[in-house]
């Protein structure tokens, strides 16, 4: 019966039973060996040290067995242990690589915290994982219905679903994540459906965790006033922001190589949040602090009215926003 029992477990290659069977074979041999041969394995360790390089094929040669009753376990070992342990050795190489191909497939549970989610995966999501990547060292989660991982990188982790469901989300542990940026469906043309599925996907994620920051890439900008309910805090228009741009270009010539270096980190002066100094007490004294230190104040929020509020005390916890080189901000970051 018991030999009737491994061997169906042994066909159905049952990675647990297998890894036990190894153990319970490699240990009871070393007992064995000891016993049959005290004299040539004087201490339990040799013997299960000979085990060892018998099952695994190194063979070192400096113990071996001399008794007939050692050489015929020795060769039951050549027959059933050292198939035993290849085939556990390559259920491990078989585990590893089924996890990996099951990372790939986006079908792993991220687990982590403080990481950004980017949701649907495009063109425009893979230009802010460049972004993001030159701007901070921070963990990445795509969430897609891709078959595969669009990007292998370290940092990255991707996972395979619907991004409204909750069960997708927890995967990807949105409720410990600091930002989720929502990009449209771009294989869904109209924007009223596009824009609608965005405020689904937003209101799961609301529904999870209303303390994570969430920017939502819009379609059209009167479906902004359908987001309120569910506490986005950002909004990104798409293709009209395109537009106005272009339309300012043709009418301003060089005005977008300053949208392009204020949307970028990669040349140039770019946009930067920096804290308030304990020093400032009105925006006219932070202005000209940091005018002195190479920066220009532009904003506190999103109000860009700096230039008419000089006067009117700083709030401790402003979020003001400077245009200026890395090198002026990391300086200012340190000072701050």
């Amino acid at each position: 019966m018991l030999f009737r029992i491994f061997i169906k477990n042994a066909i159905k290659l049952n990675n647990r039973f297998m890894i036990i069977v190894a153990i319970a074979l490699v240990i009871v041999s070393a007992f064995v060996m000891r016993l049959l041969e005290p004299e040539t394995f004087p201490s339990l360790f040799d013997s299960f040290w000979w085990v060892m390089t018998t099952v695994t094929t190194v063979g070192y040669g400096d113990y071996f067995p001399v008794t007939v009753g050692g050489r015929i376990y020795a060769m039951f070992l050549y027959i059933a242990g050292i198939g035993l342990i290849g085939v556990v050795i390559g259920k491990f190489v078989d585990g590893f690589a089924e996890i990996k191909k099951r990372k790939e497939e986006g079908k792993m549970p991220y687990q982590g915290d403080n990481h950004i989610v980017i949701i649907g995966w495009s063109q425009k999501a893979a230009y802010a994982v460049s972004e993001i990547r030159d701007s901070d060292k921070c963990e990445i989660v795509i969430i897609d219905k891709l078959p595969k991982t669009p990007l292998t990188e370290d940092n990255i982790h991707y996972i395979q679903g619907d991004a409204a469901e909750e069960a997708t989300l927890k995967k990807a542990d949105i409720m410990k994540a600091k930002a989720v940026l929502v990009f449209s469906d771009d294989a869904i043309h109209d924007s009223l459906l596009a824009d609608g599925k965005s405020l689904i996907i937003a209101s799961s994620i609301e529904r999870m965790s209303t303390d994570i920051h969430t920017t939502v890439e819009v379609m059209k900008e009167e479906h902004i006033k359908n987001f309120t309910h569910v506490q986005v805090d950002e909004f990104v228009l798409s293709h009209e922001a395109v537009s106005r741009m272009a339309v300012r270009s043709a009418f301003t010539k060089g005005i977008s190589g300053v949208y392009s270096q204020l949307l970028s980190r990669g040349h140039g002066d770019n946009l930067y949040e920096i804290a308030v100094h304990p020093d400032w007490n009105t925006y006219r004294e932070a202005f000209q602090d940091l005018l002195q230190q190479g920066a220009t104040l532009v904003a506190d929020g999103n109000r860009m009215d700096i230039n008419r509020r000089l006067d009117e005390p700083i709030s401790r916890d402003a979020k003001l926003f400077v245009i200026c080189d890395k090198s002026v901000y990391e300086k200012i970051s340190r000072r701050v």
